[in-house]
């Protein structure tokens, strides 16, 4: 029997020597900032991607130079929560290390720095490590970070899956010594054959794994999205187990209708005991059943898709000798942050921040990188980062609260927004994400803002819209499950996806192709002033949208999503 060709970056996996491949030699070499086109994909296991400005390619081409080459690391932050001195030291890094100067909170609940030249990146991951931080297995064919609710307000169950978040990232990260090697002056291992995965085997998961827990009513981390993604179930304030989900995940390919997003599915309720065989059990099917030759249908999602979840299901039970019991029920309603001030139920106050696409950097009218370093110099408790790109200054004193309070208001920290651009998301995209097609993060507000006055124009200004934008169809600002998403077709063009839920528990549709903003807008005009004269009470635009017809439902994503 012929044996099957698998995707390239199958054979550099299993040629790694387990994730090491030619990248300390890379490092070593100076006459170019790149690495070598293998030692590319294994870096991202590392937690960072090669990229370079799009902005210069053109005019550096003519001046007969190479891209100007940079890097983008992504950090490890289970759960989203960091002290204020690690924070110290994570803005320390970016303004010394970084040519943007400045830091990203993403849409998976951690940070990441843009622009670090090669001859930065050991300095830089050795100066997180410092700070008890790292970036191994925040990209790659890996389970990378683990997202939870990050509302501190309900503080003893909150507690206790946040400590779940950190427990899953920890005990499901890589066993290779390959990081500790590179980038921390750890032994050398010469002989890496008695080294084991146990988890990933030498060739790790065919594609990336993402993991969310979320609890309810709150899926502020778009729990159906994920992979995996758990449900917290609680007897009081007691967490006693997950409602378990799999099979969702956001990317897809421009005119492949064999790619697709596509939400998670319950397995059913597994107790705490359980939890971590299940989910041990869930990435090894994953690992033994996922797609290794085709990298555009080798996520989980594919695997359920192709081989149906009744059958996964049963896999995962008798790897994980576990019986699933049915799901529990669970409403999930809001998926966005509580802006500004909040008290716990033990009396410490939480601040939540709206930090416009996630960037932290000092402008002119808004030093909010200055802002939060004066607070963390004072804050005695944490930092949370957001699914949706914000901020929260959490477990703060009643008698530190005006102190902080004043410091948000000099820096212009305590911005006032809208309902809808409280809620949206958009990717990095242009000029740095190579897979970009169209701008994103840095076009966003302005077309947000014309958004906005259609919105007052038809009275509807209140009306809380979940509005997200990508550059591209891979969807790292899960656009597929906006009730209006934006995904970059080509240079000022998108195409306009409308239908999703308001709780995130329905994918869009594809109304329009390659539109223009003059097109996006007048299509918005025109659904606006049928929204606000028809719609029903309480229903959202993403709702009123199915009902009316303007798209259908998406039931079957695979069936669905492009009939």
């Amino acid at each position: 029997m012929t044996e099957k060709k698998l995707a390239e970056n199958e054979y550099l996996k299993r040629d790694s020597r387990l994730l090491r491949g030619t990248i300390t030699e890379g490092l070593a070499t100076q006459v170019t900032g790149a690495f070598a086109a293998g030692d590319q994909q294994l870096i991202k296991f590392h937690g960072f991607y090669q990229q370079d400005d799009r902005d210069l390619r053109r005019e550096r081409a003519e001046q007969k130079l190479e891209p100007l080459y940079s890097f983008m690391l992504r950090a490890r932050v289970a759960g989203g929560v960091c002290t204020t001195a690690q924070w110290l030291g994570v803005d320390s890094i970016a303004s010394e290390l970084t040519h943007s100067h400045s830091i990203r909170l993403t849409s998976r609940q951690t940070f990441q720095y843009h622009g670090i030249a090669k001859r930065n990146l050991k300095t830089l991951i050795q100066g997180l490590d410092r700070q008890a931080l790292d970036s191994i297995a925040a990209c790659g064919d890996v389970n990378r970070n683990v997202m939870c609710s990050p509302n501190p307000q309900a503080s003893i169950l909150h507690t206790q899956v946040q400590q779940w978040a950190k427990q899953l990232s920890d005990e499901l990260l890589p066993h290779t010594r390959a990081y500790a090697e590179i980038w921390l002056d750890g032994e050398t291992l010469l002989d890496t054959a008695a080294e084991q995965e146990p988890i990933y085997g030498e060739t790790y998961l065919p594609r990336k794994f993402k993991m969310a827990i979320a609890v309810p009513p709150d899926n502020d981390v778009d729990v159906y999205t994920n992979d995996l993604g758990l449900i917290a179930i609680a007897d009081g304030e007691q967490l006693i187990g997950f409602n378990m989900l799999i099979g969702g995940g956001m990317g897809c390919t421009h005119g492949d209708h064999q790619t697709f997003p596509r939400l998670a599915e319950p397995l059913g309720f597994v107790s705490l005991a359980d939890t971590m065989a299940a989910v041990k059990a869930v990435m090894t099917v994953q690992r033994d059943w996922g797609n290794r030759e085709n990298r555009r249908r080798a996520r989980l999602k594919y695997t359920v898709e192709d081989h149906g979840l009744d059958k996964v299901k049963a896999e995962v039970s008798r790897r994980a000798n576990v019986v699933f019991q049915p799901a529990k029920t669970v409403t999930l309603t809001n998926r966005g942050d509580r802006y500004g001030w909040h008290e716990g139920a033990d009396g410490l106050w939480h601040l939540t921040l709206f930090i416009e696409g996630g960037r932290i950097s000092d402008q002119p009218d808004q030093p909010l990188q200055t802002g939060l370093r004066e607070i963390a110099k004072c804050h005695q408790g944490e930092f949370r980062l957001t699914a949706n790109q914000n901020l929260i200054v959490s477990s703060v004193t009643a008698e530190d609260k005006a102190k902080i309070t004043a410091l948000a208001e000099q820096y212009g920290l305590l911005r006032q927004v809208s309902a809808s651009r409280g809620l949206g998301i958009a990717c990095v995209a242009l000029p740095t994400c190579p897979l970009a097609m169209a701008e994103a993060e840095r076009y966003f507000p302005s077309l947000l803002s014309q958004i906005e006055a259609l919105q007052q124009q038809h009275d509807i200004a209140q009306q809380p819209m979940v509005i997200r934008m990508t550059g591209c169809p891979n969807g790292c600002a899960r656009p597929f499950a906006a009730e209006i998403g934006m995904v970059g077709k080509s240079p000022g063009r998108y195409n306009l996806y409308l239908g999703g839920s308001f709780n995130g528990d329905r994918l869009n549709k594809c109304y329009r192709e390659n539109q223009t903003e003059a097109e996006i807008l007048s299509i918005l005009d025109s659904l606006f002033r049928d929204y606000a004269s028809e719609r029903l009470d309480g229903e959202g635009i993403g709702d009123f949208c199915v009902r009316v017809g303007r798209v259908k439902a998406v039931i079957n994503a695979a069936e669905d999503f492009y009939d």
